[in-house]
């Protein structure tokens, strides 16, 4: 990972921080399930299924955001060093 980049912002650490905020949200998930065990045992369950495949998609998707970024800027680098001709290869 190159500093330059990633000061300029050329570079995300988004991705990187989701993957971390992934595993912090199921922590929490999970907490939040066993409590609702206490008071619903089938709502607990619903919750500790439902919940972290839920928080995975979310994650998925914020993950696909910044590398459909990263491919559009190589795209664009690609345009740009292509002679005006050969920009459709």
């Amino acid at each position: 990972m190159d500093i330059k980049e990633l000061l300029a912002f050329r570079q995300m650490v988004t991705p990187m921080i989701i993957q971390i905020i992934f595993w912090v949200g199921i922590v929490f998930i999970v907490l939040a399930a066993l409590g609702t065990m206490t008071q619903s045992f089938l709502a607990g369950i619903g919750a500790l299924i439902i919940g972290p495949l839920m928080w995975r998609i979310w994650c998925e998707l914020m993950i696909v955001i910044f590398r459909i970024n990263d491919n559009l800027a190589e795209l664009n680098a690609k345009a740009k060093s292509a002679p005006l001709g050969d920009a459709r290869d």
